[in-house]
């Protein structure tokens, strides 16, 4: 494996259904509002197909705890709807996430797939050193994405105004650029 070069596999466990996180995580441009440490600006640019999805592409501005930034892009390839979808990704990252969303009961176990090659020049360079470091910006990352989906969960199954006004927001983003 090039330094360059990840595997991140994820593994989350959340008291939803798949048709309720299909829908969350399927509706990148929403990523904003409810993973906004993460996700700073997202862009439908293509819709894809109408019933599936597929071919949709998306652009993304993009942070971790760490200062710096990357731009993307990704394509959805295959959507299981619910059970999940896969994408291509191309720009500061290059590779595949596939996402798969499998019920439990009352639970959902989700697993995200994630192999890449990290171009930004700042990430291909310094890889050999800092590969740990980066490495853990992803599970920092990911660990937001967990915490905020599960905020976005109490929110959309609140049966009150009172209730769904009690949780708390989904944690912001470590710094801001360029007055965001």
């Amino acid at each position: 494996m090039a330094t360059n070069e990840y595997q991140f596999i994820t593994h989350w466990r959340i008291q939803s259904t798949i048709e309720e996180i299909s829908d969350v995580l399927g509706n990148a441009p929403d990523l904003v509002r409810w993973w906004p440490s993460v996700y700073l600006e997202v862009q439908e640019l293509e819709p894809g197909n109408p019933d599936t999805g597929v071919g949709k592409v998306i652009s993304l501005y993009t942070k971790g705890w760490l200062p710096y930034t990357l731009r993307w892009q990704f394509r959805v390839t295959e959507n299981r709807s619910p059970h999940g979808f896969s994408l291509e990704a191309w720009g500061d990252f290059v590779g595949r996430g596939v996402w798969t969303f499998d019920q439990d009961g009352s639970w959902v176990n989700i697993t995200y797939d994630w192999r890449i090659v990290a171009e930004k020049p700042l990430l291909r360079h310094l890889s050999f050193a800092m590969k740990p470091i980066f490495s853990a910006n992803h599970h920092w990352a990911m660990g937001k994405g967990e915490e905020s989906l599960k905020l976005e969960l109490q929110r959309r199954q609140a049966k009150t105004d009172e209730e769904r006004t009690a949780v708390p927001p989904p944690p912001k983003a470590t710094f801001v650029l360029n007055g965001r």
